[in-house]
């Protein structure tokens, strides 16, 4: 496996002229090979939040020295957001669709990103979802609501698509994700074709869903694999590159079911862990790519080196 990091320097405005205070936006895309298939993960910006977002539910007696650990100050949370694109045997694979231009105006930068690297929408052939929160779901469409990937097939796993389309989630979630659903039935109800999978399927050649429910109740992983050498894309089942690691088995209030989200962090720890597994989360620094490496008292992020 090798491991190729590009600074590549996007222009904002397609078709201006480039000028001394013409706005530049630079993007970080990190690639790694599985086998034929090139995986790129690619910036569609960042994300706001409150830290207690995060962190309410953990335990605060313990909770400040880990923060002290880590440099985690202040109320504000400014994670990542990374797209993941697979390019194999004429494929253009992206998991997940970043946040489009509604959700924060720190996201929603994936178009960009393909542009840097050379890509179009229209040069996506599938659209892979980890799961239906509005950064990684709401960029399906475009700024007149029809899909933005107009040549690709969508696939979602069945138990996330059955939940966000189901009318009673929007009474269940809870008042401040609420127009997570709204949102989310918007966007699937407007994909033409919408298919679905289980855990365990091969959906796509070497591409194979793993269950990773908790985050939300149908949230799924893949595993992309050639031979001996595989890559897990992760979604939000690892959200962070911090308490996440240290401390697996604490709740985090980013996930919808507490417990469940705890108890598949733990066991997704130990197997990329144990089989030195390269990964790609969705909100990790360095475009997401490293290993899981097991510490003292929990686990720790180790970036891939380039």
């Amino acid at each position: 496996m090798t491991l190729t990091r590009r600074t590549l320097l996007g222009r904002l405005g397609a078709g201006l002229a480039l000028t001394a205070t013409t706005p530049l936006r630079l993007w970080s895309a990190t690639e790694t090979n599985i086998g034929a298939a090139r995986i790129t993960s690619l910036s569609d910006g960042h994300l706001v939040l409150p830290a207690g977002f995060m962190f309410d539910p953990m335990p605060q007696a313990e909770l400040p020295l880990l923060l002290a650990r880590y440099g985690l100050e202040g109320d504000t949370l400014r994670p990542d957001c990374n797209v993941t694109l697979m390019q194999s045997e004429g494929r253009n694979i992206l998991f997940d669709a970043g946040s489009g231009a509604s959700f924060q105006d720190s996201a929603g930068e994936l178009v960009d990103a393909l542009d840097a690297i050379g890509l179009t929408p229209d040069d996506i052939t599938e659209v892979v979802f980890t799961h239906g929160h509005p950064d990684h779901l709401w960029g399906v469409l475009d700024d007149f609501d029809d899909p933005l990937f107009a040549n690709a097939r969508h696939l979602i796993g069945r138990v996330e698509r059955d939940y966000w389309l189901d009318p009673a989630t929007v009474d269940q979630i809870g008042a401040d994700r609420a127009s997570f659903a709204v949102g989310a039935a918007r966007r699937l109800e407007a994909l033409e074709t919408l298919e679905t999978f289980e855990d365990g399927d091969e959906i796509l050649p070497g591409v194979a869903a793993v269950a990773t429910f908790g985050h939300t109740p149908g949230h799924m992983s893949f595993e992309i694999r050639e031979g001996g050498d595989a890559l897990m894309v992760v979604g939000d089942a690892i959200g962070n590159h911090h308490l996440a690691f240290a401390r697996p088995h604490w709740p985090s209030g980013a996930d919808q079911n507490r417990a469940m989200g705890a108890e598949t962090r733990v066991r997704l720890m130990q197997r990329l862990a144990s089989e030195r597994m390269t990964m790609i989360g969705y909100h990790l620094p360095e475009g997401g790519m490293g290993h899981v490496e097991a510490a003292e008292d929990g686990y720790r992020f180790v970036p891939l080196e380039g």
